[in-house]
Order: C-alpha cells, then structure tokens, then sequence
C-alpha cells in the first residue's frame, strides 16, 4: 500500500472518476441543449433501427422545434425516401440543397433518389456533384459503419454506381440495363 505506483494510480482513477462525474452532471443537467436536438437523435436512432415511419415523425418534431436545422431536414428527407414518398423527399431534398449546397451526401442521397425514379441522368449529375465535394463518399461505409449494420460484404458506393450509369448511358437505348432492383435495394442512404 505504500507503493508510489500503486498511490499513483488510485489518485489517477479517483481523479479520473470524479471528472468523468462532473461530465455527466454537467452533460444530462447544466447544459443548453438546442431545441429539436433529442428528437433529431431519436430519429436517427430509429433510421438506423429502419424504423422510416418513426424517424420521419422524429425529424419533423425536431424541425417543428427547430425549424432551421439542416440536418433534421436532411434526416426527414432520408427518412421519405426510404418510405418511397419520392415526391416529398425530392423536395426536402432540394430544400437542404438549396440551405446548404456544400454537402456531398446531400447530392450523393439525391442522386439515390433520382435513380430510383428513373431519372438516371440526373442522378448521374449528383453522384458526380457529391463524389467533387467530398471525395471519401466513394469509399462507402467503413468497417464499424457495416458492422453495426451487419453488413459483411462492401455495398455498391455512389462511384461505383456513377460508373455503371456513365456506361449504360453511352450504349444505345435498347442496350442499357439501368435498373436492377435486387442490386438497387442495396443501396442505402449516406448519413451525416
């Protein structure tokens, strides 16, 4: 017990124990949180958990609370296209867009979606658009992202998806195959 070392290390995790304390008082009691900010979380909880109806419910309370939040826009604009409300997640897509036209996986999420619909032209213009503001989207998902998601194997990234469309397109009508919806359905939204 007389030990240096050892009065050391009980100073160490005692000091350690009682800031890690603090924090979490400071943290759950004492600090401003914005409005809209536990709802936004919550819907990326339930995004996560593919529960779209929830999340969905969960970005518009946060942006009912904050309406100026880019990301709850971005969120409910994810959240519509996974429910295949196209209509509605164009336009909140557009919205975010038009907030913030900096974000590479806004574009790369629109780009989703315009080839979902079918506007494959489109969505080649966005893929390009988002793979030129931020260049690690064409790495996809990293190792811990598909963990969690119980992924094993790489999904198809928006480069790789801009590279099949830029050849499909450059054959003559007859020729392209532009959908495949068993490989399509693969395709998950890029999260911020």
């Amino acid at each position: 017990m007389h030990d240096p070392a050892y009065r050391t290390l009980v100073a160490l995790a005692a000091a350690l124990t009682v800031a890690w304390g603090a924090w979490a008082v400071y943290d759950g009691f004492l600090r401003e949180v914005p409005p809209g900010t536990y709802s936004y979380h919550a819907g990326n909880r339930a995004f996560e958990d593919g529960d779209y109806e929830r999340a969905l419910r969960e970005y518009e309370a946060a942006l009912r609370a904050a309406p100026g939040n880019i990301h709850a826009l971005r969120g409910r604009a994810r959240a519509l296209l996974q429910l295949g409300r196209h209509a509605e997640a164009l336009a909140a897509f557009d919205e975010a867009i038009r907030r913030d036209p900096s974000t590479g996986a806004t574009y790369a999420n629109r780009g989703i979606l315009l080839d979902r619909m079918g506007r494959h032209r489109e969505a080649l213009a966005d893929y390009e658009r988002a793979l030129e503001l931020d260049p690690r989207l064409a790495e996809g998902p990293d190792w811990l992202t598909r963990f969690l998601r119980n992924q094993a194997e790489r999904p198809p990234t928006i480069a790789d998806r801009a590279r099949y469309l830029r050849e499909q397109l450059a054959l003559p009508e007859e020729r392209r195959l532009l959908r495949v919806p068993e490989l399509d359905a693969g395709q998950r939204p890029y999260t911020l």
